[in-house]
Order: structure tokens, then C-alpha cells, then sequence
């Protein structure tokens, strides 16, 4: 279990159920859509990400980004983050039928899964008594990451760029309606740029392979 200092918005009751096995701090939940008309809700985390800062954990359906989207609009940028959990198909035990999309959502996940998601957002790990860090993650060493990494990648700019990222989201267990922006802010924060252009290089090695075997196939 985890020590984090930011309050974690989740969207219902059974994700924070589930999130309580992982981690050891505060837990909000919107009540999915009614964090849209409930002012004092709104305000309560607005004081809380100007205090300690807000981590969003919502699902990766389509219900899961607009709640994301609703939070980023009232709550500065330099006070949230955002974890993501992956697409994975099926349904919780307690449901009688899979969601919508059929999708696992937050409740759904692994504890590896959410412990990796809330790293990989950034979220400060708290050690020994409360108030004391033992240190954020940091964003790796050197340069950040840009949107020219990512056009000379292919990932931008080019023909089949969608489909290369959404490769590439499948691959870091990432949704993939995940924005190219938001793609960015992750990647920034999880590899450096030697990392990142090793794992595009490994990306284009597969799909030549890939290609090379489907010719092979055809003839």
C-alpha cells in the first residue's frame, strides 16, 4: 500500500472501495454525472486541489473522460493530475451485465494496475509521518519529451499516425481515446527521451516484421 499525498477523485463508491486496498489517503467520489450540479462539491475540490492538489482516477469509457474533462475545466492545470486505467474488456462480478462499452472499470482493476496508474501520474508518495515525502516521482532525466518526438516518431503528421498511436496507447495500457496532448503529459512523465525512441524503434521493428510476414503470407 501507498501513501499519497493528492486527494484521488474517483467516480463512484466501489471504485474507492477498491482503491482503499491500494492506497492510504484521502478518497473523493463525484457520484458520477451529479458532480455536475452539486456547487458545493465543486468548491470543496477546488480548496482541496489548491491544498494538496487533486489525482483523477475515472474509467476509460466514453461516461469516465467526460467527468475527467468536466473536473479539468474548473481546477487549474498545475493542480491535477490524471491517471489512467487500461481498456480491458469484461465485467465486475457484482454486475449482472458488463457496462455500455463493456469495459473493466476502475473498480474492476488489479492493484498492480492502479498502483502503476497513480505512479505513472505523478503522484507524490508520502513516507514515514504524514506530511513527510519521500519524493514525487519526477519526470525522467533530461529534456522532456515533445511534440517533435512524437512527429518524428510518426505518431503526428503522418498518414497512419492514428493508428500508430493507438498502438502505442494499446501498449502502455493506456485508453485509447486518450487525447494526443494527454498522450504527451503521460509520456513526459514516464520515459525519457532515450526510452521513448527505443520503444518507437522496437514499435517500428514489429510492424516491419509484422508486414514482411503478412507479405509472405499473400504471396
Amino acid at each position: 500500500m501507498i501513501r499519497v499525498r493528492e486527494a484521488i477523485v474517483v467516480e463512484g463508491k466501489y471504485d474507492k472501495i477498491r482503491l482503499e486496498s491500494v492506497v492510504d489517503g484521502l478518497i473523493i467520489e463525484t457520484n458520477g454525472f451529479r458532480i455536475f450540479k452539486d456547487k458545493e462539491q465543486r468548491d470543496f475540490l477546488r480548496r482541496l486541489a489548491a491544498e494538496r492538489g487533486l489525482l483523477v482516477l475515472t474509467d476509460s469509457d466514453a461516461a469516465g473522460f467526460v467527468i475527467r474533462s468536466h473536473l479539468a475545466g474548473f481546477i487549474p492545470p498545475d493542480e491535477i493530475k490524471h491517471a489512467f486505467v487500461p481498456e480491458i474488456r469484461g465485467k465486475e462480478r457484482r454486475k449482472a451485465a458488463p457496462s455500455k462499452e463493456g469495459l473493466l472499470g476502475v473498480e474492476g482493476m488489479d492493484g498492480e494496475t492502479l498502483r502503476t496508474a497513480l505512479l505513472r501520474a505523478g503522484a507524490t508518495v508520502l513516507d514515514g509521518a504524514p506530511g513527510e515525502e519521500s519524493g514525487r516521482p519526477g519526470s525522467p532525466a533530461g529534456a522532456p519529451l515533445s511534440r517533435l518526438d512524437l512527429y518524428e516518431a510518426g505518431l503526428i503528421g503522418a498518414p497512419d499516425s492514428a493508428s500508430k498511436r493507438e498502438r502505442l496507447l494499446v501498449r502502455l495500457g493506456l485508453p485509447r481515446r486518450l487525447s494526443t496532448g494527454r498522450l504527451l503529459t503521460v509520456l513526459q512523465g514516464s520515459l525519457s527521451r532515450e526510452d521513448f525512441r527505443k520503444l518507437a524503434e522496437e514499435m517500428t521493428a514489429t510492424e516491419a516484421a509484422e508486414g514482411s510476414s503478412g507479405s509472405k503470407e499473400g504471396g
